[in-house]
């Protein structure tokens, strides 16, 4: 357990709403788990940091300017998460904001996809969001706090080559409105964070993935640009504030909602175009999980399937 000395350093924000107040982020040992880590920390938050990356974790907990703790843990794991929300409670208190950012990605073609790894993501990003809801759900429920799932674009128009991802994302959207309406009578608040094109190692070399570029390519030029971790750590930061129903990374995306219909279609035809053009070659590429979080996620679980080595 690592506590950071309070007030160390960073950006503190006295009296603020969520001053004092308990966060857990799942998915914080980097990217926008990372960054958010830090950008509720800045707001006077306690943060509970849960992730698969110790050593990362415990970097980002030491350099945070409030009290936090760090909790190795798979998120797929119930038993795991379990303990995760006792050592949380024992350690800071009980949690009033929990965020579900824990996920990975995989590109390509679905009849190319492992069907352990597209499994995998599945696990991660939808059953493990709804495990993580369940472990903290007594502990929101006493501070009538607010849990909110971090979606994604993928939940408005799935995209070929992203098949586990996109199903995933709009399982997870889907399980957040569903939970919504259970919890809400009890005073807990939930909330939906639909992320766009972010700066997370999850795209880095984003113009080498054929997928991901033509993706991008065939966007409108505003909805082509990427944003940085910290900048929508701050977006969400103050949607976390604010308790809201759904936050939008970049706020633009909120007028897409109207428009979701329209999507499928459009991204279908895309895909089409760009599906007959390229040649077969490019897509018969390793399917591979996308980012250093997610590899370390991958590895992690493949190695806890092969057990301890043999003695001798």
């Amino acid at each position: 357990m690592h506590h950071s000395p309070d007030g160390s350093h960073g950006r503190r924000v006295p009296g603020g709403p969520l001053h004092g107040r308990v966060a857990v982020v799942t998915g914080a040992a980097r990217g926008v788990g990372e960054a958010l880590a830090r950008s509720l920390s800045d707001a006077g938050m306690h943060v509970a940091l849960l992730g698969r990356e110790r050593a990362t974790l415990r970097e980002t907990a030491a350099s945070l300017s409030g009290p936090s703790i760090c909790v190795e843990c798979d998120i797929t794991d119930r038993t795991a998460l379990a303990d995760a929300a006792r050592r949380v409670e024992t350690g800071l208190g009980p949690a009033s904001v929990v965020v579900a950012n824990a996920g990975i990605a995989v590109s390509g073609p679905f009849d190319r996809t492992d069907a352990e790894l597209w499994q995998r993501v599945i696990d991660v990003n939808l059953t493990g969001s709804a495990d993580t809801a369940r472990a903290f759900l007594p502990q929101l429920t006493a501070t009538c706090g607010y849990f909110l799932q971090i979606a994604s674009t993928a939940a408005f128009g799935a995209a070929p080559m992203m098949s586990a991802y996109c199903a995933s994302k709009a399982g997870a959207e889907s399980f957040a409105l569903a939970l919504r309406g259970e919890v809400e009578p009890d005073g807990v608040r939930v909330g939906i964070a639909y992320l766009h094109w972010t700066g997370t190692d999850m795209l880095t070399g984003i113009d080498d993935d054929p997928v991901l570029e033509a993706l991008r390519r065939n966007q409108p030029r505003p909805a082509r640009r990427v944003h940085s971790s910290a900048q929508v750590a701050q977006w969400l930061t103050r949607g976390i504030a604010r308790r809201s129903r759904n936050i939008y990374a970049p706020p633009w995306l909120r007028w897409c909602q109207p428009l979701r219909p329209l999507f499928p279609v459009l991204v279908a035809r895309a895909a089409r175009r760009e599906l007959r053009a390229r040649p077969s070659r490019e897509l018969s590429a390793p399917v591979e999980v996308l980012g250093a979080g997610g590899r370390a996620d991958w590895s992690s679980y493949r190695a806890s399937r092969s057990g301890p080595p043999a003695d001798g």
